[in-house]
């Protein structure tokens, strides 16, 4: 009975296999379209994602263009030191922060508020010009949206004109040229550049939730208040929640056209984030060992994140990425 019962489990043991394999297979060849679609895509990442990364090993040589990969001199740790003593990438990282964390509660912030006041006006068309304008600066490129920032600003800049009407101010104030101020600029530029853009999809989770909630609520006796707070909100959470997640991850990548076109030696102990860090301390000056430090830190530190929101979040019983 008992070497029956053997034979038994390892039949079942051999056919599950190959009939996993053969499914799979099945699988493949009624979806071949889609996977002969996804192969260029595959071979992007592979070239612009994968292989870069091999590059990380000039952060533990003193890297020099003219000699190959063999005669490379290897220095261990010596540039992640660097960084971790040199005030001045300490205060990089600290704007780096800073200017992240400050984007990521505005956009949340204003982003969701956006969507929320365009899905409760009740005009069409008024909706509809509404949120084409509140998208239409993310089509701006930086250059463009830095200089109507840097005119907006300026000595005889429409704000000076009118905080001086109001009299707020009794003369004129050189914003860009007030390191403490950067930080804020920045927000507002980033907030007031790519709300609308945020906003969409936040306006796509609130089209999923079920009407016959509104009206039921409606029934109930409660206010516009109340079905936001109770339904529209409550809809979206899930969209949130994974948006939050991800951008947690890129909580170092707080961005280099803005910093780079707005800062100025005024501002620079609060503009200068890691990339133009990167970009003035390493390309600049053919330090590309230094540089490839600071770019894989910036790296592992956003895995890391992203890696403990999700489980963090998981833990919580709100969801995650996977």
């Amino acid at each position: 009975m008992q070497a029956g019962s053997n034979t038994t489990i390892k039949s079942v043991s051999t056919k599950n296999p190959d009939k996993g394999i053969r499914g799979f297979l099945k699988k493949c060849k009624e979806q071949q379209a889609l996977l002969w679609m996804t192969i260029p895509f595959v071979i992007w990442v592979v070239i612009f994602k994968y292989l870069p990364v091999w590059g990380w090993s000039m952060a533990f040589q003193n890297y020099k263009p003219a000699l190959s990969f063999s005669e490379q001199e290897w220095v261990g740790f010596k540039h992640f030191i660097f960084l971790f003593t040199d005030d001045r990438f300490l205060g990089v990282l600290r704007n780096t922060l800073a200017q992240s964390l400050i984007n990521l509660v505005l956009g949340f912030v204003t982003a969701i508020t956006l969507a929320v006041l365009i899905n409760e006006l009740s005009n069409m068309k008024f909706k509809r010009v509404v949120q084409t304008i509140s998208y239409l600066p993310h089509f701006l490129s930086w250059v463009v949206a830095a200089a109507l920032v840097s005119s907006v600003l300026s000595i005889d800049g429409i704000i000076n004109e009118i905080l001086m009407g109001l009299g707020f101010i009794n003369e004129e104030i050189l914003w860009l040229g007030v390191g403490e101020y950067f930080w804020g600029i920045l927000g507002a530029a980033e907030t007031w550049k790519n709300v609308g853009w945020n906003a969409i999809i936040y306006l796509a989770a609130i089209s999923m939730v079920d009407q016959e909630q509104y009206e039921a609520a409606k029934i109930d006796g409660a206010s516009r208040i109340q079905r936001i707070f109770h339904i529209t909100i409550p809809g979206m959470k899930s969209v949130i929640i994974v948006l939050l997640i991800m951008n947690i991850g890129y909580i170092l990548e707080s961005g280099f056209e803005p910093q780079y076109l707005l800062g100025n030696g005024q501002n620079v102990e609060y503009s200068e984030n890691i990339d133009v860090f990167v970009i003035k301390y390493g390309i600049s000056m053919f330090n590309f060992s230094l540089a490839t430090a600071a770019g894989m830190f910036k790296t592992v530190i956003s895995f890391v994140f992203l890696i403990a929101a999700n489980s963090l979040s998981k833990k919580m019983g709100q969801g995650g990425l996977y």
